[in-house]
C-alpha cells in the first residue's frame, strides 16, 4: 500500500490531457492499487490518474461509503469516453481532493453513458445516473485538464478566487498528503 501525494490547484499536471493506455501491465495495476489507497486515505470517492502524478487516461471510483451506495463495487475506468449525456441537468455541490476545502455548485447531465476498458482490457459500456454519473463526469474532467472552476460562472469564479490562491500557495489545512510547491 502506497499513499501518494495529491496534486492541487496550480500544479501543471492537472491542466494536461492524459494519454491513452495501450496495455494494462503489472506496473499499471500497481498504480491503480495505490490510487485506491490514496483516494480512501483522503476520504475521496473518485480519483483521476493525473491527480497523483500519472499521465495515463484512467480513474477510480468507490462510492460504497456513501449512503445508498453500500453495495457499490469499486470500479476502474481506463481510456473512458462519454458517449451520451442526457439533456436533463442537475446541480449539486461538488468538492475535489485537488481543491481541498473548496466546494461549489456544478451543473452536469443527470444521466450519462460511458465506454471504457476494465483491467482485463475488456470494453465496457455502462449507463450511470445521479451521484455515480456526477463522479464519472468530474473524474473525466480531470483527464481532459478541467477543474470545478471551469464549470462555474464568472460570479462564482470570483468568489472562489481567494480560496484557489490559498490552495495554490499550500495555505490550507488538510489531513492528507499533497504535492510540495
Amino acid at each position: 500500500m502506497a499513499i501518494l501525494p495529491i496534486s492541487v490547484f496550480g500544479d501543471k499536471i492537472l491542466r494536461q490531457k492524459t494519454k491513452n493506455v495501450n496495455k494494462v501491465s503489472d506496473e499499471l495495476i500497481g498504480k491503480i492499487r495505490n490510487m485506491f489507497d490514496t483516494m480512501r486515505n483522503a476520504k475521496g470517492i473518485g480519483l483521476a490518474a493525473n491527480q497523483v502524478g500519472f499521465s495515463e487516461s484512467l480513474f477510480v471510483v468507490d462510492l460504497k461509503g456513501v449512503e445508498g451506495y453500500e453495495k457499490f463495487k469499486p470500479i476502474v475506468m481506463i481510456n473512458p469516453k462519454i458517449v451520451l449525456e442526457s439533456d436533463e441537468q442537475t446541480v449539486m455541490e461538488e468538492g475535489c481532493l485537488s481543491l481541498p476545502n473548496l466546494r461549489a455548485d456544478v451543473e452536469r447531465p443527470s444521466i450519462i453513458k460511458i465506454k471504457f476498458l476494465d483491467t482485463d482490457e475488456k470494453e465496457v459500456e455502462l449507463e450511470a445516473d445521479d451521484l455515480f454519473a456526477r463522479v464519472i463526469l468530474h473524474e473525466y474532467d480531470h483527464l481532459i485538464g478541467k477543474l470545478i472552476p471551469d464549470r462555474v460562472n464568472e460570479d462564482v469564479k470570483n468568489i472562489l478566487k481567494d480560496d484557489l490562491k490559498k490552495i495554490k500557495n499550500r495555505e490550507v489545512e488538510i489531513d492528507y498528503e499533497i504535492t510540495v510547491k
